[in-house]
């Protein structure tokens, strides 16, 4: 089974550990929000070069029943604590939206 999901690396070379921990990150999703429909990640270097170093930008879309949610967070030196944090962000906005759907059902 599973959720549809992309990685896509922008301005980024492919790295296969990165990509092997973001589907660990999915997965573990999708274990917690067993409606998750999809999952869109991007880890993206964006051009404008600062003196202290690259900084990775995560941004995460994914989709539940009627709507998509999407997490585009600080970027960091790290691309490991970048996506540690974007994906940390993404479970606590789905972790709102079941506790609002549940809500709506209950009340």
């Amino acid at each position: 089974m599973g959720c549809e999901s992309t990685v896509k690396f922008l301005n980024v070379e492919h790295s296969d550990a990165l990509d092997e921990k973001i589907r660990e990150k999915i997965a573990q999703l999708e274990h917690l929000f067993p409606h998750l429909q999809s999952c869109a990640v991007t880890v993206e270097l964006p051009h404008k070069h600062q003196h202290q170093g690259a900084l990775y930008e995560v941004r995460i879309v994914v989709a539940v029943p009627g709507t998509e949610l999407v997490v585009s967070h600080q970027p960091n030196e790290d691309a490991y604590v970048a996506l540690r944090d974007g994906f940390d962000s993404a479970r606590r906005k789905l972790q709102d939206f079941e506790t609002a759907r549940r809500q709506k059902h209950a009340g």
